[in-house]
Order: C-alpha cells, then sequence, then structure tokens
C-alpha cells in the first residue's frame, strides 16, 4: 500500500510531543546565566512537533519507497552496487574503533595504525604495486592525488609537461581532474572494437604528455586487451600511465594492474571492497603507486618500526596532506574485514562471478536489444535502444519500464561513445535466478515495445510518483524545507 506522505513539517502542530522529559528534581537555573548571549535563541525554528507515533511510522513508510541492494538487482553500470556483508559494517561499528579519536597519542592507536599498515599491503598485493596512500575520500578525490603525483614527479625530472591524454570511454571525472591539476586534457578515439586505439596513441604521445589516464576494463566493460602494448608506448616518450581501478572488481585475483605497466591506480573500496556505493558517503579512493612515484605520496605515511607502528611524516618530495587526518577510517576497516574474510580463492570467486553473470545477460539480451560491441565482456554489458527506436522507444523509457517490474535502472547514456547506452553490471552477488528475471523483464520490455509503446512513454505505473522533471530536479534542486 502506497499512501501520500506529507514532510513531517506539514504534520507538525504546536504542543505535541515524542518525549516528555521528568520534572527536575534540583533547583532549576536560568539558561541565560549560564551561556554567552550570542549562543541564545528563542526558539528553534521551524522544529516539527509531532509524536513519536508519528515519527516513526512517516519513516517507515518513506523507507518503503526506497529501492536498494537489499530489495533486489541494483544493476547501475560502472558503479558496482553489490551486497556487501553485514558483519563488516558490525565490525567497522565496534566501540573500540567509534570511540578512538585522529589527535590520541600513537602508543594508544596501534590497533588502528596496524590495520592500516596492513590494508596498505593488502592493496599493494591486489594491485601489484609498491605503496598505497589511503588518505584520498573517493575516487575522484583519488584521481586528482594520482595527477598531483604524476605532476611532481614530472616537475622532479625537470619538466611538469602540458597534456594527459584520455580515452572517449572514459569516466567523465578523468578529465575533469586532469584539468584541475593544470593539464590540458587531448582525446583518444576507440577503435571499432572498443577500446584504445594503439595506432591513434602512438601518434598523439609526444614529450608534452604526461599521462594516459586508461580505465581497465574500460567503461563498455571491455578488457584493453593491448594494455602492455599501450604502457610500452606512452613509457617510450617519458609519459606515465593511470588507471582508474573502478572496474577493478572484474580483475580481483586474475590480473595486476603493477603487472601490465600501470604506474598509478585510485581504487574505489567503496564499490570494491564493501562498503555501499551512492547514497552520499563516505567513500574511499586509494591510491597505489610504483615505487618511483613513492617519494611524493601524501604525508603521513603508516610505518612499522622497532616500537610498533607509527605515522610518518618524514617525506620530503610528498604532494602533503590531501585529506583531514588520515582517511575515511570506517571504509577502511569495512575493506579490511572484507579482504580478511574473502581471502585470496574469495576475491578470485568475485571477478569470475561477476565476468559470467555479465556475460550470461550479454547473451541472453543479445539480439533483442542493439550490442554495439559484440565481444566477451568483463564485470559489465553495454547495450542500446537501437532495435527499439523504430517504435518511437528511447533508453529513458525502457529504464522508467524496468521500474514497474520491480528492477533499479541500469547506468543510462554513458558511455558517451554508444548513442542510447544501456550500461548493466549484474556484480558478484546475484543469482542466477535473479538474472533470469531481470532478463524476462527486459525481454517483456521490448515486446512492449514493438506492440504497445506508449505503455512505454507513460512508464512508470506503479511508484509512489511517475515521470519527474529530471532536468529542472538537477539544475533548480529543493534540498531544505521553508516555512512558506
Amino acid at each position: 500500500m502506497v499512501r501520500d506522505e506529507p514532510l513531517i513539517f506539514e504534520r507538525s502542530k504546536p504542543g505535541k510531543r515524542g518525549f516528555p522529559l521528568p520534572e527536575l528534581d534540583v533547583s532549576g537555573r536560568d539558561v541565560a546565566e549560564l551561556l554567552p548571549k550570542g549562543y541564545l535563541r528563542d526558539d528553534i525554528a521551524g522544529f516539527p512537533e509531532v509524536s513519536e507515533v508519528e515519527v516513526v511510522r512517516h519513516f517507515t513508510r518513506l523507507s518503503t519507497w526506497n529501492y536498494g541492494v537489499d530489495t533486489g538487482l541494483y544493476p547501475l553500470g560502472s558503479c558496482t552496487m553489490k551486497y556487501n556483508p553485514k558483519v563488516n559494517e558490525k565490525v567497522a561499528r565496534e566501540e573500540n574503533f567509534l570511540l578512538s579519536h585522529p589527535y590520541q597519542p600513537e602508543e594508544l592507536s596501534q590497533g588502528n595504525l596496524e590495520l592500516m599498515y596492513q590494508l596498505e599491503r593488502f592493496l599493494n598485493e591486489i594491485t601489484g604495486m609498491d605503496r598505497t596512500t589511503l588518505q584520498p575520500a573517493a575516487g575522484a578525490h583519488g584521481e586528482l592525488t594520482g595527477m598531483l603525483l604524476i605532476r611532481a614527479y614530472l616537475t622532479s625530472k625537470g619538466n611538469p609537461r602540458k597534456k594527459v591524454l584520455i580515452p572517449d570511454s572514459a569516466h567523465g571525472t578523468n578529465p575533469a581532474s586532469a584539468s584541475i591539476v593544470g593539464y590540458q586534457v587531448v582525446k583518444v578515439k576507440s577503435d571499432e572494437r572498443g577500446c584504445v586505439d594503439s595506432a591513434e596513441l602512438d601518434r598523439l604521445v609526444d614529450e608534452d604528455v604526461a599521462a594516459l589516464m586508461i580505465t581497465n576494463p574500460n567503461t563498455l566493460g571491455l578488457f584493453e586487451e593491448e594494455i602492455v602494448k599501450i604502457a610500452d608506448i606512452v613509457h617510450r616518450k617519458g609519459a606515465l600511465l593511470y588507471m582508474d581501478g573502478a572496474n577493478l572488481n572484474a580483475l580481483l585475483g586474475k590480473a595486476r594492474p603493477g603487472d601490465m605497466g600501470v604506474d598509478a591506480i585510485h581504487l574505489n573500496l567503496h564499490k570494491t571492497f564493501s562498503t555501499p556505493h551512492g547514497g552520499g558517503g563516505p567513500g574511499s579512493g586509494p591510491v597505489a603507486v610504483k615505487e618511483h612515484l613513492a617519494p611524493f605520496l601524501p604525508v603521513p605515511l603508516v610505518e612499522k618500526g622497532a616500537n610498533g607502528y607509527y605515522l610518518n611524516y618524514d617525506l620530503p618530495h610528498s604532494i602533503g596532506k590531501v585529506r583531514t587526518f588520515y582517511a575515511n577510517f570506517g571504509v577502511l576497516i569495512k575493506a579490511y574485514a572484507y579482504i580478511l574474510t574473502m581471502g585470496a580463492v574469495g576475491l578470485e570467486k568475485v571477478a569470475e562471478r561477476a565476468v559470467v553473470a555479465a556475460n550470461y545477460l550479454r547473451v541472453k539480451l543479445r539480439g533483442v536489444y542493439h550490442l554495439p560491441y559484440d565481444r566477451i565482456c568483463m564485470h559489465e554489458v553495454v547495450f542500446s535502444d537501437k532495435n527499439q527506436e523504430q517504435y518511437g522507444v528511447k533508453t529513458l523509457d525502457i529504464a522508467k519500464r524496468l521500474l514497474d517490474y520491480g528492477f533499479h535502472p541500469p547506468t543510462i547514456y554513458f558511455p558517451l561513445i554508444v548513442p542510447g547506452a544501456l550500461m548493466i553490471e549484474p556484480t558478484d552477488t546475484e543469482t542466477k535466478e535473479e538474472l533470469d528475471s531481470f532478463i524476462e523483464a527486459m525481454k517483456e520490455i521490448a515486446r512492449e515495445a514493438k506492440e504497445k509503446p506508449e505503455l512505454l512513454h507513460s512508464a512508470p505505473h506503479i511508484t509512489k510518483v511517475s515521470r519527474l522533471d529530471e532536468v529542472g530536479a538537477a539544475r533548480n534542486p529543493i534540498l531544505r524545507w521553508r516555512k512558506k
């Protein structure tokens, strides 16, 4: 049952109380005598006055409008919205972690420091890199840190250079990160197979190029098969290879970026290592580097000495801190717990199951939906609306209709090199039965597109609200309640 739900402020009536405090059993004091005048106010403007049961029912009803990984398949491509074990959330909320303070002395923080020290070693091993900073707060922050590291390294060689090359299938944050650091962004075209055109790359790389920012597997879900050749092309001109590690789920335990010639990579712990993605964070975007970039990593790094673990600020070539304190520590705890519980074999299974699931969808929906790059994919697969265009049905219509079948839509209209893209990432945690249900829904929607396209144009039909003004919501968001 879905009913209209006014804002909690609109339920407010003067005098309602959720919990009355008992009468004082000591003599009272005037607050004005205790606090400076600047901290006093007569009331809390607009604070809702409601009963306890109204509060509980209000937020319980709102929660039933949500859709998340605990509700069903959440196939957002390039975002890895997978189930993460609840036990890791519990571990991160252990009192000893919650009550620790970043200003407490190192001798009282040995457990936390050991966790960060060990996590860095785990990430070094998984990526094939030499050192890792845990500081960056998210993926794009990791990109920015990586670009700063590359700039610092090249500057130490006498020339920071001017350009960064980025494939046309890249995440949108890649060119933004390079630009913020002062680099001119140059686009590299993909070839007919959806990968970086190595011949085009060879033509573009010169002594002004600082780096190539590559995603592997790329946002088409395709493995860059010429990655070693690409690394060689870049390195021959003295440039560096940076890898966006957002899609690391496909490689875990199978292949290591450091073995492919990658110089620096950021990871998304909030996608790959057991922290739910989305909802505003917190995230975590550690950056792993090869030895030649290690002297420039942000301070501090966690080291182990004769007297235990300590924070090492003695890095004279460091780019400095990129975040207050040391990292989003709670996310690090969950990543550490996830890696320990999964083990090497478990992480390898993650990659295997993610790739098998995506290819299962690819084969089952091939022909029903247009497949612009009909190749074995990695952890995600990209279709388009080309087969439905003839009936006047677009990708947005398909995505909206999926809501009526009880599924969250996939990523749409990305990557930009595929017009009308439907990027589907089933992840490693979905069962065959859930994938089959999704496939049947997609096939039924394709049939409806041909026979009853108007049904898709007006979808969704069973959600609390139908189509929203998405442009208005993005450009003129109303993010807080104001009394009329």
